[in-house]
């Protein structure tokens, strides 16, 4: 009797245990989702999409999606390894404010952007890094 006792105790507090992650899980993936993350792989597909065929990109799209869920899964795993559950509470209580809104809304056309400016220095940085590897 004893020893069943504790089994269903470890059986309860694991269950504990595991639902409170999951819950922990749900509230990162959010964050993940607010934090603008998903726009950002938009972004990705939608730049590599450009080099799809036309009659592939359906195909091209269905599989990428699919790859989704299992890298927010492993990003869920850095944030829930380096985060508390208290700072991903906050995360979240920022996201859903009005400028975590804004921040949210506008993290697609931002990154673009930010992207478009990242190549022009790169163009400017590589004229630059002729200069001083040519002999």
């Amino acid at each position: 009797m004893k020893k069943f006792l504790i089994a269903a105790t470890f059986a309860f507090v694991s269950h504990v245990g595991f639902a409170q992650e999951d819950a922990l899980k749900k509230d990162v993936l959010k964050v993940i989702e607010l934090s603008g993350s998903a726009s950002q792989m938009k972004l990705a597909k939608d730049q590599i999409l450009q080099m799809v065929p036309k009659e592939k990109q359906a195909a091209f799209i269905l599989e990428f999606d699919a790859t989704l869920p299992s890298l927010y899964d492993k990003m869920a795993k850095i944030y829930m390894d380096t985060y508390t559950k208290e700072d991903i509470k906050a995360m979240l209580a920022f996201y859903e404010s009005p400028v975590g809104k804004k921040i949210t809304a506008n993290a697609g056309a931002v990154a673009e952007k930010s992207q478009a400016a990242g190549q022009e220095w790169g163009q400017g940085l590589q004229t630059m890094m002729m200069k001083y590897v040519q002999q």
